[in-house]
Protein backbone atom coordinates (compact mmCIF):
# COMPACT_ATOMS: atom_id res chain seq x y z
CA UNK A 1 0.00 0.00 0.00
CA UNK A 2 1.20 3.50 -0.88
CA UNK A 3 0.63 6.38 1.43
CA UNK A 4 0.20 9.35 -0.08
CA UNK A 5 1.15 12.26 2.05
CA UNK A 6 -0.33 15.90 2.09
CA UNK A 7 2.85 18.77 2.41
CA UNK A 8 2.05 21.84 4.07
CA UNK A 9 3.64 24.78 3.75
CA UNK A 10 2.48 27.43 5.91
CA UNK A 11 2.50 30.58 6.06
CA UNK A 12 0.88 31.54 9.14
CA UNK A 13 -1.21 29.25 11.57
CA UNK A 14 -4.68 30.30 9.51
CA UNK A 15 -2.89 29.34 6.38
CA UNK A 16 -1.93 25.95 8.33
CA UNK A 17 -5.55 25.77 9.52
CA UNK A 18 -7.02 26.11 5.96
CA UNK A 19 -4.75 23.60 3.75
CA UNK A 20 -5.37 20.99 6.55
CA UNK A 21 -9.27 21.82 6.33
CA UNK A 22 -8.57 20.79 2.57
CA UNK A 23 -7.49 16.97 2.96
CA UNK A 24 -9.66 16.31 7.06
CA UNK A 25 -11.30 13.65 6.70
CA UNK A 26 -8.69 12.50 3.36
CA UNK A 27 -5.50 11.96 4.75
CA UNK A 28 -4.49 10.22 8.20
CA UNK A 29 -1.33 11.64 8.31
CA UNK A 30 0.18 15.73 6.92
CA UNK A 31 3.83 16.73 6.23
CA UNK A 32 4.08 20.36 8.15
CA UNK A 33 7.66 21.80 5.92
CA UNK A 34 9.05 24.11 8.22
CA UNK A 35 11.65 26.36 7.07
CA UNK A 36 13.75 29.23 9.11
CA UNK A 37 14.76 31.29 5.86
CA UNK A 38 18.26 30.16 6.83
CA UNK A 39 18.38 26.45 5.75
CA UNK A 40 16.60 27.51 2.27
CA UNK A 41 15.34 30.97 1.57
CA UNK A 42 11.64 30.28 2.21
CA UNK A 43 10.29 31.24 5.66
CA UNK A 44 7.37 29.69 6.84
CA UNK A 45 5.89 29.31 10.47
CA UNK A 46 6.02 29.34 13.04
CA UNK A 47 9.06 31.41 11.73
CA UNK A 48 6.70 33.86 10.62
CA UNK A 49 4.35 33.69 13.49
CA UNK A 50 5.81 31.95 16.70
CA UNK A 51 3.87 33.72 18.94
CA UNK A 52 1.10 30.55 17.66
CA UNK A 53 3.61 28.31 18.39
CA UNK A 54 4.46 28.87 21.40
CA UNK A 55 0.74 28.19 22.71
CA UNK A 56 1.07 25.03 20.99
CA UNK A 57 4.35 23.72 22.90
CA UNK A 58 2.77 25.04 26.13
CA UNK A 59 -0.41 23.19 25.41
CA UNK A 60 -2.53 26.09 25.71
CA UNK A 61 -3.65 25.59 21.41
CA UNK A 62 -3.56 22.09 19.26
CA UNK A 63 -2.35 21.64 15.60
CA UNK A 64 -5.49 21.74 13.19
CA UNK A 65 -7.79 18.51 13.66
CA UNK A 66 -5.20 17.39 15.72
CA UNK A 67 -7.40 14.38 17.11
CA UNK A 68 -7.55 13.10 13.34
CA UNK A 69 -4.32 13.59 12.18
CA UNK A 70 -0.53 12.34 12.28
CA UNK A 71 1.32 15.51 11.81
CA UNK A 72 4.87 14.71 10.27
CA UNK A 73 7.68 17.84 10.51
CA UNK A 74 10.08 18.43 7.84
CA UNK A 75 12.60 20.43 9.86
CA UNK A 76 14.33 22.59 6.80
CA UNK A 77 16.37 24.43 9.73
CA UNK A 78 19.77 25.28 10.60
CA UNK A 79 20.97 23.25 14.06
CA UNK A 80 17.09 21.46 13.98
CA UNK A 81 19.43 19.58 17.64
CA UNK A 82 18.44 23.17 19.13
CA UNK A 83 14.53 22.97 18.12
CA UNK A 84 13.61 19.58 17.49
CA UNK A 85 12.33 18.97 21.57
CA UNK A 86 9.44 22.28 20.71
CA UNK A 87 8.25 20.29 17.90
CA UNK A 88 8.14 17.18 19.55
CA UNK A 89 6.02 18.93 22.35
CA UNK A 90 3.92 20.74 19.19
CA UNK A 91 2.58 17.17 18.97
CA UNK A 92 4.91 16.04 15.97
CA UNK A 93 4.38 11.74 15.50
CA UNK A 94 7.17 12.12 12.86
CA UNK A 95 10.10 14.54 12.34
CA UNK A 96 12.28 14.49 9.30
CA UNK A 97 15.86 15.64 9.92
CA UNK A 98 18.20 16.92 6.56
CA UNK A 99 21.19 14.61 6.63
CA UNK A 100 23.62 18.05 5.46
CA UNK A 101 21.50 19.94 8.16
CA UNK A 102 24.50 21.10 11.00
CA UNK A 103 23.31 19.16 14.05
CA UNK A 104 21.74 16.56 12.53
CA UNK A 105 23.07 13.92 14.10
CA UNK A 106 22.51 15.42 17.21
CA UNK A 107 19.38 15.97 16.96
CA UNK A 108 18.62 12.04 15.92
CA UNK A 109 19.68 11.26 18.99
CA UNK A 110 17.76 12.90 20.75
CA UNK A 111 14.59 11.53 19.36
CA UNK A 112 15.81 8.24 19.37
CA UNK A 113 16.52 8.93 23.63
CA UNK A 114 12.14 9.78 23.01
CA UNK A 115 12.31 5.96 22.75
CA UNK A 116 13.23 5.23 26.06
CA UNK A 117 11.03 7.36 27.75
CA UNK A 118 13.17 9.90 28.34
CA UNK A 119 11.83 13.45 28.81
CA UNK A 120 7.58 11.89 29.29
CA UNK A 121 7.68 9.58 27.07
CA UNK A 122 7.20 10.99 23.77
CA UNK A 123 7.71 8.41 21.09
CA UNK A 124 8.16 9.98 17.66
CA UNK A 125 9.52 8.36 14.27
CA UNK A 126 12.50 10.03 13.02
CA UNK A 127 13.24 10.23 9.09
CA UNK A 128 16.60 11.13 7.78
CA UNK A 129 15.95 12.96 4.35
CA UNK A 130 19.01 12.94 1.19
CA UNK A 131 19.36 15.53 -1.88
CA UNK A 132 18.81 13.60 -5.16
CA UNK A 133 22.52 13.99 -5.69
CA UNK A 134 23.28 12.26 -2.66
CA UNK A 135 24.29 8.29 -2.52
CA UNK A 136 23.20 5.48 0.17
CA UNK A 137 26.17 5.69 1.81
CA UNK A 138 25.62 8.90 3.48
CA UNK A 139 23.08 6.83 5.59
CA UNK A 140 26.16 5.06 7.55
CA UNK A 141 27.27 8.20 9.47
CA UNK A 142 23.65 7.74 11.05
CA UNK A 143 23.69 4.49 11.83
CA UNK A 144 20.36 3.44 13.42
CA UNK A 145 19.52 6.43 14.62
CA UNK A 146 16.15 7.14 11.59
CA UNK A 147 13.39 4.90 10.81
CA UNK A 148 12.62 5.89 7.38
CA UNK A 149 14.31 7.79 4.77
CA UNK A 150 12.98 10.64 2.60
CA UNK A 151 14.42 11.46 -0.74
CA UNK A 152 14.06 14.48 -2.38
CA UNK A 153 12.88 14.81 -5.63
CA UNK A 154 13.79 18.45 -6.08
CA UNK A 155 17.19 20.65 -5.48
CA UNK A 156 15.82 23.20 -3.66
CA UNK A 157 14.55 22.97 -0.49
CA UNK A 158 11.58 24.47 1.33
CA UNK A 159 9.70 25.40 -2.36
CA UNK A 160 6.64 23.61 -4.09
CA UNK A 161 6.06 23.35 -7.68
CA UNK A 162 9.80 23.48 -8.24
CA UNK A 163 10.98 21.20 -11.40
CA UNK A 164 11.67 16.88 -10.92
CA UNK A 165 14.90 15.92 -10.54
CA UNK A 166 15.44 12.44 -11.87
CA UNK A 167 18.60 11.77 -9.75
CA UNK A 168 15.89 11.05 -7.14
CA UNK A 169 14.60 7.97 -9.11
CA UNK A 170 17.94 6.72 -9.28
CA UNK A 171 18.43 7.26 -5.18
CA UNK A 172 15.35 5.68 -4.27
CA UNK A 173 16.44 2.50 -6.71
CA UNK A 174 19.69 2.28 -4.67
CA UNK A 175 18.62 2.58 -1.47
CA UNK A 176 15.98 -0.24 -1.94
CA UNK A 177 17.99 -2.81 -3.61
CA UNK A 178 20.76 -1.62 -0.94
CA UNK A 179 18.11 -1.75 1.79
CA UNK A 180 14.83 -3.65 0.32
CA UNK A 181 13.24 -3.16 4.05
CA UNK A 182 13.92 0.16 4.47
CA UNK A 183 11.09 2.58 4.33
CA UNK A 184 11.65 5.25 1.47
CA UNK A 185 9.45 8.03 0.94
CA UNK A 186 9.87 10.89 -1.74
CA UNK A 187 9.17 14.50 -0.86
CA UNK A 188 9.21 17.44 -3.93
CA UNK A 189 7.16 17.62 -7.44
CA UNK A 190 5.83 14.33 -6.79
CA UNK A 191 2.43 14.36 -9.24
CA UNK A 192 0.48 12.04 -11.76
CA UNK A 193 3.82 12.03 -13.83
CA UNK A 194 6.29 11.27 -11.61
CA UNK A 195 4.58 8.95 -8.90
CA UNK A 196 4.88 5.80 -11.34
CA UNK A 197 8.34 6.05 -11.37
CA UNK A 198 8.81 6.53 -8.12
CA UNK A 199 6.83 3.69 -6.34
CA UNK A 200 8.76 1.61 -9.31
CA UNK A 201 12.16 2.41 -8.16
CA UNK A 202 10.67 1.42 -4.09
CA UNK A 203 9.22 3.98 -3.14
CA UNK A 204 5.81 3.36 -0.62
CA UNK A 205 5.49 6.72 0.92
CA UNK A 206 4.53 10.10 -1.13
CA UNK A 207 4.97 13.60 -0.08
CA UNK A 208 2.38 15.65 -2.59
CA UNK A 209 2.58 19.35 -2.35
CA UNK A 210 1.02 21.77 -5.52
CA UNK A 211 0.08 18.96 -6.83
CA UNK A 212 -2.89 18.63 -4.30
CA UNK A 213 -3.18 22.07 -2.83
CA UNK A 214 -2.68 23.81 -6.44
CA UNK A 215 -5.46 21.55 -7.45
CA UNK A 216 -9.13 22.85 -7.97
CA UNK A 217 -10.36 20.22 -6.00
CA UNK A 218 -7.79 18.64 -3.65
CA UNK A 219 -9.73 15.82 -2.54
CA UNK A 220 -10.30 14.61 -5.76
CA UNK A 221 -6.59 15.29 -6.74
CA UNK A 222 -5.70 13.28 -3.09
CA UNK A 223 -7.73 10.20 -4.46
CA UNK A 224 -6.43 10.57 -8.31
CA UNK A 225 -2.93 9.88 -7.03
CA UNK A 226 -3.97 7.75 -4.46
CA UNK A 227 -5.81 5.51 -7.26
CA UNK A 228 -3.28 5.90 -10.17
CA UNK A 229 -0.35 4.36 -7.38
CA UNK A 230 -2.33 1.67 -5.52
CA UNK A 231 -4.85 0.43 -8.29
CA UNK A 232 -7.92 1.24 -6.29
Amino acid sequence: MIEIIPAILPKSFDDLEQHAALVHGIAKRVQIDVVDGKFARTTTWPYKDHASFEKIVDEEHGLPFWQDFDFEFDLMIENPHEKVKEFVRAGASHVVIHAHATGAVEALRYLAELRQGDDGGFSVTTGLALLPNMQPDVLESFDTLFDYVQVMGIDHEGKQGEPFDAHAVALVERLHRRYPELTIQVDGSVNMETAPALVRAGATELIVGSAIFGADNPAEAYKALYTLVNGS
